[in-house]
């Protein structure tokens, strides 16, 4: 619905699903029939019909012929997941701008198959409605919001924001939020709010390419902390780092993160918030594809912990919504009017019809709809590719089970140099981004990032065959 609140059936799937997950319904179980579920929850069968059909796209459960609704059996992944990485505890000079441009220059050709890509399929995105929205909204333009929308940004589109974040039950205070030029400056601005050149940034290990950049061109030094594959940060090993080195801030991903897709449990989140605060450093975080989850609910972000103001939570609808608009946002707390200033010294304004058009749209109500269906399109989509990178790679390789998003991290077998597995796919049209691109001192040797979300696409399979017989080759 337009404010977020679930429908019938999505309230009845989401209710199933947690039973699934409690053990009240187990693999091979049968769920009661259509009528069954009528009579006990009073509802209609289009809305049982509804519920079911997305419980199968979550792939929750399965439909049998002439037999009904079954629990999935959820099979022991055949892939071991990635080991967690043991970064040196002492902080490096980022250097990592030349190597990132070399190979993501080479991966922007449409004739490429974009395994690399940081970006899902464009087919994926409502563009047509979103252009209509936009168009709407230009007419309506009153001539006083081409000044008043300076700095902070459509005053209309940050409090649909602010609607949103009061239903993540994180509520913002005053002028909090501020509208950026995509997730990108909303990081680098909120970076420069809370550090100066030569200051230690902690980052995970391995983390986003764009937070090593970012630290380059600030002179900046990151310490890389243990990221675990699955659950994220290490709390203990971020503990000894704030006690070994005098820390600024840390650049974390929570949610979703890129390249692993861990999703940290809640529980840790509130220590991690908790542990900062007690040392005073800020978060700055990255939830980017918080609303790519996979499960029944948003998992909340780490600013939904933070009672002192110093989670800067940044976001984007370039991953959900709109590729290309770039309209991302900061809310930055107690750093929040360093960060509107940093705004005006740098871009003055974030484009404005980009913002009326997303405004407009989310006031339409089609975005909570528009995400439930990409979230069940890149959730099939992961699964299909893991399974292909099962079947066709070397013995040995780990691949990560993430629980949204839609990149894989795949850690191969030692005797396999992926960035040279790189050039040898690239010399077959095929894109890659070798782990080398996510980390201060290029550890990840053997590690690769897939992109799993362009369902759809004819030249997947036989990508990933290829890359497979190249990786097997290099043994």
């Amino acid at each position: 619905m337009a404010d977020g609140t679930p429908t019938r059936y999505e309230q009845l799937a989401d209710d199933m699903a947690q039973a699934v997950r409690e053990g009240l319904l187990k693999a091979g179980d049968r769920l009661p029939s259509v009528r069954q579920t009528c009579q006990r929850r009073g509802v209609s069968p289009s809305t049982v019909f509804q519920a079911y059909r997305l419980l199968e796209a979550r792939g929750i459960i399965e439909a049998r012929p002439r037999s009904g609704y079954y629990v999935r059996a959820h099979k022991r992944p055949l892939r071991a997941a990635p080991l967690t990485a043991v970064p040196r505890p002492e902080a490096t000079e980022v250097a990592v701008s030349a190597l990132v441009f070399d190979i993501l220059e080479s991966t922007r050709d449409p004739a490429v198959v974009p395994l690399g890509s940081a970006f899902p399929a464009p087919g994926l995105f409502p563009l047509d409605e979103l252009a209509r929205a936009g168009t709407r909204a230009m007419r309506r333009l009153r001539p006083e919001q081409i000044t008043t929308a300076l700095a902070a940004g459509d005053e209309g589109l940050r409090q649909a924001l602010r609607r949103r974040y009061a239903l993540q039950g994180v509520p913002l205070a005053g002028d909090e939020l501020v509208v950026t030029n995509g997730a990108m400056e909303a990081l680098n601005l909120c970076l420069q709010a809370v550090t100066r050149p030569g200051d230690i940034v902690v980052v995970e290990s391995p983390t986003f390419y764009a937070s090593l950049q970012a630290l380059e061109r600030l002179g900046l030094r990151a310490v890389e902390v243990a990221t675990d594959p699955q659950e994220g940060v290490v709390l203990d090993d971020l503990a000894r780092l704030l006690t070994q080195h005098r820390v600024a801030a840390c650049w974390f991903m929570p949610n979703l993160q890129n390249p692993l897709g861990a999703l940290m449990p809640a529980a840790r989140k509130r220590a991690l918030v908790e542990l900062l605060a007690r040392h005073g450093v800020p978060l700055i975080e990255d939830d980017v594809y918080g609303e790519l989850y996979a499960d029944v609910r948003r998992p909340p972000p780490a600013k939904a912990f933070d009672q002192a103001g110093l989670v800067l939570h940044c976001g984007s609808f370039s991953k959900c919504l709109a590729p290309g608009y770039r309209v991302g946002w900061a809310a930055a707390g107690r750093h929040a009017p360093q960060v509107l200033r940093l705004k005006t010294m740098t871009s003055l304004a974030t484009s404005l019809p980009p913002q009326l058009a997303i405004a407009e749209y989310l006031a339409q109500g089609s975005y909570d709809r528009h995400l439930r269906r990409l979230r069940a399109a890149l959730a099939a989509e992961q699964q299909r590719t893991r399974r292909l990178v099962e079947r066709y790679f070397p013995a040995g390789t780990r691949v990560t089970l993430p629980e949204g998003g839609y990149f894989l991290w795949l850690e191969l077998p030692r005797g396999i140099d992926a960035l040279e597995l790189h050039h040898r796919a690239m010399a077959a049209g095929i894109s890659t981004a070798p782990g080398v691109l996510f980390s201060a001192d290029r550890r990840f040797t053997h590690h690769l990032r897939l992109n799993a979300g362009h369902p759809g696409d004819a030249r997947i399979d036989p990508a990933l065959r290829m890359l497979g017989r190249l990786a097997g080759a290099m043994l």
